[in-house]
């Protein structure tokens, strides 16, 4: 498979269109569906579904897999030119950062702002997803950093502890009952219906918390951004089991936070892979990162 080609099946995903995507490269369409057709001749797969009437163009499922691949493959790719082509004598260059909610991101954007102030020539690239998502970009090279959770398994990379931790605690609807209460324990908790981290290693945080106070948590919908499952608390549907600081429960919003008791903390790291090379920009950042953590 050509990298070329592989473009040129991202487009057509995109735009969902044979003549938009090809309008969109600066090629024919004859040009792009021969393309298009030689490479599922040489995956053996049927990629795309034409439509007759509207002309809209749809994947099959082994093409909504490889749009997956092709991805990450271009990214990666992208990447790598892009580090080959910054200049010998100069910093720039691109930053690979995967992390989660948290409000450690305040250290990493303290540290983007001083870096830019001496390199403006490097830029950052933001993926939010939890600790498997950021993992196994981290593994295809689609990153350079994550942030983890201290109870995350970081045997296998190099880390640096980040000297901030978050707060687990209950959003609920200030009108609520609890919002009474100062903080929440795992009695609290029994029979509440729970929006919960789909993370497995979550709960079984949360389970090591309650030391078996609670025989089973009423989880009835999870989320991997913490967004939406306000909006579902604040509609009624249930109370969000998160980290502080991440959801508004100011005074302007109608939901508040409540700690966990006995409270329960995690500590951050900032990982990346044992024995990884890393870009002027990538090295130049860990360096400014360790600075403001000495400050």
């Amino acid at each position: 498979m050509e990298l070329r080609v592989l473009r040129y099946f991202l487009a057509v995903a995109r735009e969902e269109s044979i003549s938009d995507a090809a309008e969109f490269l600066h090629i024919t369409q004859p040009t792009l569906s021969r393309q298009l057709m030689d490479l599922e001749e040489e995956l053996g797969k049927q990629l795309l579904i034409r439509g007759k009437r509207n002309r809209k163009i749809m994947l099959t499922e082994d093409g909504m897999r490889l749009r997956k691949r092709a991805e990450e493959i271009v990214a990666l790719a992208d990447k790598t030119e892009a580090e080959f082509l910054a200049a010998d004598d100069a910093v720039s260059g691109d930053v690979y950062i995967g992390c989660g909610e948290s409000d450690a991101m305040r250290i990493i954007a303290k540290t983007a702002v001083k870096l830019r102030q001496d390199y403006p020539d490097i830029h950052f690239h933001l993926y939010s997803g939890n600790a498997e998502d950021v993992s196994e970009r981290m593994e295809k090279g689609l990153l350079d950093f994550g942030i983890f959770i201290t109870s995350a398994n970081i045997d296998k990379y190099d880390y640096l502890k980040l000297p901030a931790y978050d707060t687990w605690g209950l959003i609920m609807r200030k009108s609520d009952k609890l919002a009474a209460k100062d903080f929440i324990t795992p009695q609290d908790l029994q029979g509440l219906p729970l929006i919960m981290s789909r993370q497995a290693l979550v709960q079984e945080d949360i389970n090591r918390w309650g030391k078996k106070q609670i025989q089973d948590l009423n989880v009835v919908a999870t989320y991997n951004l913490v967004y939406n499952a306000a909006i579902m608390t604040r509609e009624g549907f249930g109370y969000t089991l998160t980290l502080d600081k991440l959801a508004n429960t100011g005074s302007d919003s109608d939901l508040c936070f409540r700690p966990l008791k006995p409270e329960l903390r995690i500590n951050l790291n900032l990982v990346w892979k044992k024995y990884q090379i890393f870009s002027k920009a990538s090295q130049k950042f860990l360096e400014y990162l360790k600075n403001e953590i000495n400050t």
